[in-house]
């Protein structure tokens, strides 16, 4: 019970509490302090401010210290509950000690449920709650006491002259700092992690077998009997087919998301602008599990039965059906963005054109259009970047077999559909076929940044041509 009371959730809602009450103290402490010295007129700030700037110190300083203790929390605590192990248990090995401590942990939560367990990994998982409980206990404390300081510190600070708006906007600025500071770091060790994971896979596997490799067959011997482990790591196959796939759902879902923007923007009138938008933007609202059902179970069949009818040889699974359903699910991501996008361009610039003799079409083609491309290329980027990285579809509707073809009607793989294939099974993580997701992501995310300065360098040259 007690460590029910001190668990993380409940004291981030005690906080939140805190929180809320030092903004109401705050503010009635700025109007008490000047009750009989002329009212809040003699406030340097508003009242509203003394009580940001309490509720902004009652928090703040706490979700850091939060933050920081639940990130070394469970490291620490598993230092000194194998630190107590048995001598016989600390001598395993560190991949039969890890699986010893997954097994404390999942004892701990509940998950084991097996009725042979040895007395040393229970006595373990007792001693393993039992600092967690009293880690949450002084967690609790530690908050609360610097949560309740902070708030009477500020009450005994307020006066007429404190400059309340400046420290809250200060605040505030070094708040949005450490946000940005914290997403940039992500990424950079997203990067680094992905980058150190590669380089092991190309200490097995060299570069150029990976980039230049005409054939992708993972599959790597887990004993010295077995057969049908060939081991090849050409990457060549895969990232043809995801730019097969790609390809395919592009010309559908540019063409068409456009044209939706365009005839929604300059042709429709309102009524039908407000029920056609909304419906169109449901696509975006379907989980992609329901787009591959409807490509394995509609799509795939129709294109195999017209195919057959035509003489043309279909595979069960095929790129065409993937990318034709993929198109339709990235519509909604084109025409929004085109559709806001366009909206944002001055109505004097569709004025002068008219004034000047352009019809309505022309108008939309000559100066529209081309004063909207910034935007719209940056749409059709983003549609880009959700094909590459759509699995469910591809893995329903065109395979797993990596064909290096740019036949449609052929079974074709992508880069992410092989990563997630990869990644599940029991291959030993060490192992080439494991560490091959990670040159694969590599790789998908050198591809991301290329499209990202392509698109740079085309919104830039247009931007100077039409600004």
């Amino acid at each position: 019970m007690v460590r029910e009371r001190m668990s993380p959730s409940n004291l981030l809602l005690v906080l939140l509490v805190l929180t809320t009450a030092g903004y109401y103290l705050g503010r009635r402490r700025a109007f008490s302090v000047v009750k009989n010295d002329g009212g809040p007129r003699v406030l340097h700030s508003r009242p509203s401010y003394y009580g940001a700037l309490t509720a902004l110190w009652c928090a703040v300083p706490a979700l850091v210290v939060f933050c920081f203790w639940l990130a070394f929390e469970s490291r620490i605590i598993t230092h000194i509950v194998v630190a107590a192990l048995p001598e016989e248990m600390l001598t395993l090995s560190g991949g039969r000690l890890n699986l010893l401590v997954n097994d404390i942990k999942n004892l701990v939560e509940g998950n084991i449920v097996a009725g042979s367990i040895s007395p040393a990994l229970r006595a373990a998982a007792d001693h393993y709650q039992e600092l967690n409980a009293i880690s949450h206990a002084a967690l609790a404390v530690i908050v609360l006491v610097i949560s309740i300081g902070a708030v009477l510190w500020i009450q005994r600070c307020i006066s007429p002259g404190l400059r309340a708006r400046n420290h809250v906007e200060t605040l505030v600025k070094y708040i949005l700092i450490a946000c940005s500071t914290l997403a940039i770091f992500t990424t950079i060790g997203i990067v680094l992690s992905v980058l150190y994971e590669a380089i092991r896979f190309f200490k097995i596997v060299p570069i150029h077998q990976f980039l230049l490799g005409l054939e992708w067959s993972p599959q790597m011997a887990i004993r010295a009997d077995q057969v049908g482990a060939s081991g090849a790591f050409g990457v060549i196959p895969v990232f043809m087919g995801t730019l097969l796939i790609s390809a395919i759902a592009m010309c559908v879902s540019v063409p068409v998301g456009l044209m939706s923007a365009i005839y929604l923007c300059e042709y429709a009138d309102k009524r039908f602008r407000a029920v056609a938008k909304p419906l169109l933007e449901i696509l975006a609202g379907i989980p992609t599990v329901v787009y591959g059902f409807f490509a394995a179970l509609i799509v795939a069949p129709l294109i195999r039965n017209t195919g057959a009818t035509l003489g043309l040889s279909v595979s069960s699974e095929s790129a065409l059906a993937a990318g034709l359903v993929m198109g339709i699910m990235i519509i909604p991501f084109v025409s929004s963005l085109s559709d806001d996008v366009i909206n944002a361009v001055p109505q004097s610039l569709r004025d002068g054109a008219l004034a000047l003799g352009s019809t309505h079409s022309e108008t939309i083609c000559r100066v529209v259009l081309p004063a909207a491309l910034p935007g719209i290329v940056g749409g059709v980027l983003l549609a880009v970047s959700r094909a590459i990285g759509e699995t469910m579809i591809v893995v329903m509707a065109a395979g797993l077999s990596a064909n290096l073809t740019l036949n449609p009607l052929k079974t074709v793989t992508t880069i992410t559909v092989q990563i997630v294939t990869l990644l599940v099974g029991d291959q030993e993580f060490d192992s080439p076929k494991t560490l091959a997701a990670f040159a694969l992501g590599l790789l998908l995310f050198v591809v991301t940044l290329v499209l990202n300065v392509v698109a740079l360098v085309v919104v830039r040259k247009y931007r100077e041509q039409y600004e």
